[in-house]
């Protein structure tokens, strides 16, 4: 299989389904944007992290995955008249974003209360996690832009949402488990 096609050499790339779009399109913008995001999720992979973590983070980049062929699928060649599905393309599922709750409520039983918003950094490996936040939010900025002209499953966005938040939660933990300051952020006095 070879990498190049030659076939965007003019600014478009095509859907699955075979429409073709330009590659500035927000759908391409969408899983362009899912799949960043699932390069940031590698990198803290690669860090110095447990092992069961580092699985977490394996099992949410195949979502990520899924959740790409979800954005990058044209809907009206997805679904056939009948209404059957015309494309074997997977979907997320609420399990899959009980699952992040799950972990999400795993890890906060070991950490301190929230008493103020924390500044991200105080270690490279949670900085990564933030990092992997921000873009997530981007992502889920782009997808709901693309679901207000070209609706998919809720459960992708809602998946979205969930991840951020476990990401923000990872954050937390890792700087826990790497004895890293977290540090609070307290407005500034007006003087």
């Amino acid at each position: 299989m070879k990498i190049y096609t030659k076939t965007g050499d003019k600014g478009t790339t095509a859907l699955f389904g075979g429409t073709r779009v330009p590659k500035h399109h927000i759908r391409i913008d969408s899983y362009g944007t899912v799949d960043e995001l699932n390069s940031h999720i590698g990198l803290i992979r690669d860090q110095k992290i447990d092992k069961f973590n580092k699985q977490i983070l394996v099992k949410i980049q195949d979502r990520l995955f899924t959740l790409g062929a979800v954005l990058a699928t044209d809907p009206e060649k997805a679904i056939l008249k009948s209404g059957q599905k015309r494309l074997n393309i997977p979907t997320i599922s609420i399990d899959d974003i009980e699952f992040l709750e799950n972990e999400i409520d795993r890890m906060n039983e070991s950490l301190p209360p929230m008493t103020h918003f924390v500044l991200p950094g105080g270690h490279q490996t949670v900085s990564f996690c933030h990092i992997a936040r921000c873009v997530c939010r981007r992502a889920e900025r782009l997808a709901t832009a693309l679901y207000e002209i070209s609706p998919f499953e809720e459960t992708t966005l809602q998946y979205l949402n969930r991840l951020s938040d476990y990401l923000f939660v990872l954050a937390r933990k890792l700087s826990h488990d790497l004895r890293a300051e977290e540090i609070k952020w307290i407005p500034a006095k007006k003087s």
